[in-house]
């Protein structure tokens, strides 16, 4: 079968084709560039922790390394510090983590690290200097053409346009992308400096030395490694032009601000006007052409981040495309990509729209409604720490791919279709991993609750109690599963059975034991029942 095409090289194609080599498709990655980023430290991106452990399983680097994990968050109005977190410790176990901290990570070392990974593996073509301006589907597959030095024609299965706000792909494709242009501009420093909350991000709404200027309303702070912070200035409507000189006023108006005295010394790194556009694309999918990233969507009011939605856009994409690639194509569980990820993508936007004017207005709301300013704040601290509506991660409960009421399903700490929690795990071969590095691997986890096997050997285990009854279950499953086992696992009785996707969204929790609930899951997941191809059943039909 014909490989994957992935248009755009950026975090969210690269991604793609890890998430897909990793389930062993092969893959081609179109890339319109050198085949390498401009180290820019004003381009950076937030990545929440779902989507950090993503990125570290599929490279194998500790992105802590590369990045910087907050120590703690601040909200700030004028004098007054309106809300103080601290993280837990990044090194923590998982299971014990209550608050996890967000990544800070330039969006070059970030696409560094994601090309690294690619090199050297062989189901991954990385063409360079390749930019796409045709593409013809059939029934059968896709050919896209790439202009360039090496201009030519590519035979695909798939094609997924992971190619920015202004895709190519979605425009050949003739998909409409409306939306509003400009919701907010930040004007961005880069620059190495001491200041007084080592490690603690900062979000400060109307400091007391603001001017007319672009710190007028808002001014947010975020450490990376070495010392560098990214300050972020909101900039009032319109499209005045940010000077330097009104730029590096702004540094040291906020330097000294922050440090209560004289501006502290500083090395200015980099520059730039950050522009959030809220878009949606109507369709993510036609035929065999898929959208995702800012392809798909725009986003990144009030402190979210688009780039952790692209990264679950490849995270729920791929397994469902390496399903399609291995065996028979299911256009349930293909259409089931833009079921779920529109759904939550426009939730988002919605819940950042409803925001926007209460927390963006002069006076408005809080001039009437005692409190009100704190709220405010929670809502903008939502969107920077990724919790709420308007920043944590999405859930399918209502999902196509759900199951209906299973009589054998219980509750657990997670909901059905959110992220499951990651805990310690014993594996078939017997040795002790963590339940999300055995994810994105092409398989279903059939996960068991069952206290006390983590002092035994496998051995002594494996062929006991409720074991042998639920492998059999697990072998007659219609997709391939992998059997795991836990001590304990947050809000599950001992003997539950937790049934959890490729992509680590639980499908759900049964008390004990029970094959037919478990087959009716997984069948479900997959799409339903798998109906003959248009080729069998003409065959079908020709020999009656």
């Amino acid at each position: 079968m014909d490989p994957v095409i992935i248009v755009g090289a950026g975090p969210v194609g690269l991604t793609l084709a890890l998430a897909l080599a990793r389930q062993e498709v092969p893959c081609v990655v179109l890339d319109e560039g050198p085949g390498k980023d401009e180290p820019r430290l004003a381009r950076s991106v937030v990545l929440r922790e779902d989507t950090t452990a993503l990125v570290a399983r599929l490279t194998g680097v500790p992105l802590g390394e590369a990045g910087r994990h907050w120590a703690g968050w601040r909200s700030m109005r004028r004098k007054q510090v309106m809300r103080e977190v601290t993280f837990d410790d990044p090194d923590e176990a998982p299971e014990n983590l209550t608050n996890p901290a967000p990544l800070h990570i330039a969006q070059h070392v970030l696409t560094s690290a994601l090309r690294s990974a690619l090199v050297g593996e062989p189901l991954v073509k990385v063409a360079v200097d390749s930019r796409l301006d045709a593409i013809e589907q059939e029934s059968s597959g896709v050919t896209v053409h790439t202009r360039g030095p090496k201009g030519t024609w590519w035979r695909g299965s798939y094609v997924v346009g992971c190619d920015g706000p202004r895709s190519t792909v979605r425009k050949l494709m003739d998909i409409r992308f409306p939306g509003r242009t400009a919701v907010e501009r930040h004007a961005v420093a880069a620059l190495r400096v001491e200041l007084p909350w080592e490690g603690r991000a900062l979000l400060h709404r109307m400091p007391p030395w603001r001017t007319s200027g672009p710190s007028g309303g808002e001014v947010t702070g975020r450490p990376l490694p070495e010392g560098v912070w990214r300050l972020d200035w909101l900039l009032p409507p319109g499209k005045d032009l940010v000077t330097p000189e009104l730029l590096v006023g702004h540094v040291r108006d906020t330097l000294a601000g922050w440090s209560d005295g004289p501006t502290p010394p500083y090395e200015l790194l980099d520059t730039g006007v950050h522009t959030v556009h809220h878009r949606l694309a109507r369709r993510w999918r036609v035929g065999r052409v898929f959208l995702a990233g800012d392809a798909a969507h725009c986003l990144g009011t009030l402190g979210t981040h688009g780039l952790d939605e692209g990264l679950r856009d490849a995270d729920n994409l791929a397994w469902k495309l390496a399903s399609a690639w291995h065996h028979r194509p299911s256009e349930a569980l293909l259409d089931s990509y833009q079921a779920e990820r529109r759904a939550v993508v426009a939730a988002r936007l919605r819940a950042a729209d409803q925001a926007l004017p209460l927390l963006r207005a002069g006076g408005g709301l809080r001039a009437y409604v005692p409190g009100s300013a704190r709220g405010h704040d929670a809502l903008l601290m939502d969107g920077h720490l990724g919790q709420g509506v308007i920043g944590a991660p999405g859930s399918y409960a209502e999902s196509p791919l759900a199951p209906g009421n299973l009589d054998g399903e219980v509750p657990v700490d997670t909901p059905r279709g959110a992220p499951v929690i990651d805990v310690r795990v014993t594996a078939e071969d017997g040795s002790f991993v963590r339940l999300r590095d055995r994810l994105g691997r092409g398989a279903l986890l059939v996960l068991l609750i069952a206290p006390g096997t983590g002092v035994w050997d496998r051995k002594h285990w494996a062929t006991a109690g409720l074991m042998p009854r639920l492998a059999a279950a697990v072998t007659a499953l219609p997709y391939p599963a992998e059997l795991l086992v836990t001590e304990s696992y947050p809000g599950a009785a001992a003997h539950s059975v937790l049934l959890v996707r490729p992509d680590g969204h639980l499908v759900t929790a049964l008390s004990g034991v029970r094959p037919a609930d478990l087959y009716t899951a997984a069948e479900t997941v997959l799409g339903g029942p798998v109906e003959a191809t248009a080729q069998e059943a003409g065959a079908t039909a020709g020999s009656r």
